[in-house]
Formats: structure tokens, sequence, C-alpha cells
């Protein structure tokens, strides 16, 4: 969410940051709201003053036995009564319409963000590996028959509808490999810290992180209230909701595997095929929570923990700064990795980085005390994927299938395989 005194200090800004999005909305569209609740509230003060001043002047009147005037002045302080009522009603609305078009407005970008129309206009800023060359056609994941033998849409959509899978065999245990892995990984490797949290969450939760109110039709709402979570973003974000931590605590490096839920409205047609996107999956999730003067370097360090996992995996990849038209709601900055898939013969992404400024913050009211003992300010938040399981699975099985139909299992991998090194074309381990 944005601060309104920023908005009023520096109008311009706020003006060119929300035309860099694409928005319409203006500080002076947000500035009228905030002017009429100033003044509502200023003559709510102004109403209990005299409501204040006519009571002590009731006591006298009747005292000295002038009807009239004590008849005058209780007529007024029941009148000034009604009206600082009335005025903090409309001071209340009006807050409620100021702080909803601040919750819709997205986060302001920072200015090393590439100018752009699309996806078309993101920057590369780093590629990693080559693509294997193979003497045969690489086929898309669902159609190798290794993975084939254990991937099963068709029973998927008898029990839940579209956009769901059932995994089996050595095709699950692979998933639940990658997931062990990448977990094992951030916590050994890049210093993370494991945290399990629900993945049903209550609605301001999901106010916190920008979810809501803005993209409710994202996301999956049961009928006693809660979401499902469409990131443990949401989860491990919010630890911090409400809080004023100490500065010596930050920076806070978490890493969760959760079931996600996305409703993927307005994306019919894209990505139908195949495990790519789901209603149901799993992602091993990143959130940090720093210090508003390290928020940006730990946008870089974030990025090269999901760098390695794929680097660890032998997966070719290649980092994108996203432009002003492809980011997110919430960033201020993001870096997409994107994998290399044979059987599509493209970088598909498999990871969003990014970072939030304390735009988050300010929604979930989080502050840290700085260690000179000065004003609570706003932490920083970033969050990014460490990675999407579902979509490692298929570059994993994608770069490394045979031509007799199997497929190899990278090295990191095969201790949570029973140590067998191949998905033979019958879906057999061996």
């Amino acid at each position: 969410m944005h601060d309104i005194k920023l908005i009023r200090e520096t109008p311009d800004v706020f003006d060119a940051a929300m035309a860099r999005r694409g928005v319409d909305t203006r500080a002076a569209d947000v500035l009228a709201i905030d002017a009429a609740r100033r003044a509502k509230i200023q003559a709510s003060e102004e109403a209990k003053a005299e409501q204040n001043a006519a009571s002590k002047q009731v006591g006298a009147a009747k005292a000295s036995g002038d009807e009239v005037e004590f008849e005058r002045l209780r007529a007024l302080v029941g009148a000034k009564k009604e009206d600082v009522a009335r005025l903090n009603d409309e001071a209340k609305d009006l807050d409620g319409e100021l702080t909803d078009l601040l919750m819709s407005l997205p986060n302001l970008l920072d200015a090393s963000v590439p100018d752009g129309a699309d996806e078309n206009d993101n920057v590369e800023i780093k590629s990693w590996g080559t693509p294997r060359e193979t003497d045969f056609a690489a086929l898309e994941h669902y159609d190798i028959p290794a993975i084939a033998a254990g991937l099963d849409f068709e029973l998927a959509a008898k029990l839940s509808g579209s956009r769901f899978m059932v995994l089996s065999g050595a095709v699950a245990r692979l998933h639940r490999a990658l997931a062990q892995f990448m977990v094992d990984h951030h916590v050994d490797t890049n210093g993370l810290s494991e945290t399990w949290t629900p993945i049903l969450v209550r609605e301001d939760m999901m106010y916190g992180t920008g979810q809501l109110p803005k993209f409710g039709e994202d996301s999956y709402k049961t009928t006693n209230g809660w979401w499902l979570v469409p990131t443990a973003e949401v989860t491990l974000t919010n630890t911090v909701n409400g809080q004023t931590v100490d500065a010596a605590s930050l920076p806070r490096r978490l890493v969760a595997h959760t079931q996600c839920f996305r409703s993927e409205a307005g994306s019919a047609g894209r990505d139908t095929s195949g495990v790519l996107r789901q209603h149901q999956f799993e992602k091993v999730e990143m959130v940090s929570i720093t210090h508003p003067d390290n928020s940006m370097a730990e946008h870089d360090r974030m990025t090269s923990c999901a760098e390695g996992v794929l680097e660890a995996l032998g997966l070719p990849y290649r980092t994108m700064v996203l432009c002003t038209g492809d980011i997110g709601f919430g960033a201020i900055k993001t870096h997409d990795i994107e994998v290399w898939l044979p059987g599509q013969n493209a970088f598909r992404e498999i990871s969003s980085v990014s970072v939030c400024g304390d735009f988050q913050a300010r929604r979930m009211n989080a502050r840290f005390k700085p260690e000179d003992g000065g004003k609570p300010q706003f932490v920083h938040t970033l969050n990014g994927s460490g990675l999407a399981v579902g979509r490692a699975l298929i570059a994993v099985v994608e770069n490394g299938q045979q031509a007799d139909g199997s497929v190899v299992i990278p090295e990191v991998l095969r201790p949570f395989m029973g140590g067998n090194s191949m998905i033979q074309a019958d879906g057999t381990l061996a």
C-alpha cells in the first residue's frame, strides 16, 4: 500500500510512477478523497469543541433560572452531538474509500526497471548452460514414454476436473524428490530457515500480501471464509504481520514447501496441455524480511539462490529483468528465471523473484525497531520461487529424455530416488 504522506508531498513523482505502470489514477484523485476525509475530521473536531463549550454553559443557565437559554443550550448540545456522530461516520466512510483506492494501486517501480509493453520487452541479464543437442526430436514431458506411464490426466479429470493431475510410480517419486532436494539445498547451502505453514489463511492475510482486493478471482475461497494460498508467500510474509521486530533479527530468510492453489482465471487457452499450468501444484517458496537498506542486495541474493537450484540440476536457464508492462502488482523489481524446455524449444518461467519494498509491510503494519533507538520503520519484503516443483519436473524430464523414451535422473536427485539413475521407458526405475 502507498504512503499517503508521500503522495501529498510528491504528487508529481506518484503520477509519473502510475504512468509507467499504465494506471490512469493520479495523485489528484487520491488527494481529493484525502482532503474530503481530513475536512470531515476537522469539522467533527470543531463540532465536538462547540458541544463541549455548550455543555459547560448548560449548568450555569439552569442555575440562573434562565429556562430559555437552558433549553437553547441543551438543544445545541444535542445537535452538535449528532453532527459529531454524522461527521465521524462520513470521515470513516471516506477513510475506507481512500484505503480501498490505495490498496488497489500497484507498487512504485524501481528506476532500473526497463520500460516495455509485455514479456517481449523483458531484458536478459544472465544465461547459464547450453541446451543439449540430440539426434532425435525432443518430446514434451507428457509424451515421453517414461513419464507418460505415471502421469494420468484422465483420472485427474474424473476426480477433480481439468487442470489437475495424478502422478504415480517413479514420476510421483521424482516429483517428491525435487521438492525434498530444493528444501535441503536452500537450508544447507543458502542458509534459509525451513518453515511449515498452513495452506488455509484468513482474509486479512491475503490483503497483507496484495492478493486482495484486486486479485480475488485468481484464488479459491472456502464457504467459511478461509482462502487457499496461491503460494507460501502469503503465510511466510505474514509471519511479521502486526509486529515490530528488532533490527538485529533482520534479515529473516524463510523457505517452505507447500501445496498451492490458483483458479487461473483469465488464462483460458494458455498452456492447457500437461503439467505447466495447474489449479493445484507445489512450490518451494523463499521469503526474506529485511532492513530497507539491504533489500536490493537481498533481491540479487535470492535470485542466486533460485539459480543455484537449476545449476545443481544441470538445467540451462536465463534470467530476465521484467519490464514495466510485465511486472507484478506488488513488486518494485522482479527477476524471472526461465528454464530451457527442449520439448517446447523455448525458455519458460520457473521462478519469479521480487522485491516489494515496504508495499506489503504497510498493508501488514510490519515494522522494525532501529538499533539506534529511533522511530520504528517498515520492513522490506521479498519473495521468490525456489522453485515451482511441477515446472522443475517438466524441465528435468525433458532435458533428461533419451532416444529410447527413458529419462536420466540428475545426479543430485539420485539419493532421493533410491540410488537409481534412470526412469526406463516402461516407467520403472533403474
